[in-house]
């Protein structure tokens, strides 16, 4: 099983360029359009695998790591949940903590990385989140192994990245960044994408058994997104704390 480290999993280069434009979060034409754009594809998944458990979010204690400015941190509160985001850029975390404010959402934000959270509340999350954070660290299978350190037996992790494909780089980065502009130059590397093999091995290692995976799919002419059972892009997990 892959041990949490003492030494902090930060890329200080992915938090700088996050902090630089975290006063977008919330712009709905902005930098993170593409997020606004996906987030309810990712509530629905959520959804439907906990009401498959026969469950609902309703007064549930969930945590959205990597919560960044708080876009799928505050859809979870709307349906119920009580919500922890954690996150280690402290723009997007006041970003967040303000919007939260005006939404009238009642939602705790910290900085703070997943392993030291765990080591803090392990096994205390009915459900945790972890959405296209992955590649942004250098070690994600000690990400994966702090997410299942924080749910309680039986809970569920979702988890969601891009996958390591040449289909990827044509269309998260050479289309989505150089030429269409939907998100920054730079927001992606191809080397840091996961194969869905390696991301369930690691889940496996730390004890979460995985359930179910969905591909997300993005339309640039209709700017539509779907689900479908083709992981070769970005692409979602639901694993299951044994």
């Amino acid at each position: 099983m892959t041990e949490i480290k003492d030494v902090p999993n930060v890329n200080d280069a992915e938090i700088e360029k996050f902090e630089k434009i975290a006063s977008q979060w919330w712009d709905l034409n902005g930098d993170f359009k593409p997020l606004h754009q996906v987030n309810p594809l990712r509530v629905q998944f959520i959804c439907q695998h906990i009401a498959e458990q026969k469950s609902e979010l309703f007064a549930k204690n969930v945590i959205d790591v990597g919560c960044g400015g708080g876009i799928l941190s505050e859809s979870l509160a709307k349906l119920g949940a009580n919500v922890t985001g954690i996150d280690m850029g402290t723009e997007p975390l006041n970003v967040a903590k303000l919007h939260s404010l005006e939404s009238n959402l009642t939602i705790s934000y910290e900085k703070i990385t997943a392993e030291e959270k765990a080591q803090q509340c392990s096994g205390t999350f009915d459900m945790v989140t972890c959405m296209e954070m992955l590649e942004h660290v250098p070690n994600p299978a000690s990400i994966v192994n702090a997410c299942a350190k924080l749910v309680k037996p039986g809970g569920l992790v979702f988890f969601s990245t891009l996958n390591k494909t040449i289909k990827s780089y044509l269309l998260a980065i050479l289309a989505a960044e150089k030429v269409l502009k939907l998100v920054p130059d730079g927001t992606h590397d191809h080397k840091s994408f996961i194969k869905p093999s390696q991301l369930i091995s690691w889940a496996d290692e730390s004890e979460l058994n995985c359930i179910d995976a969905a591909g997300i799919h993005y339309n640039p002419i209709t700017e539509n997104h779907k689900l479908s059972s083709n992981l070769d892009v970005n692409y979602i997990l639901c694993c299951q704390k044994i």
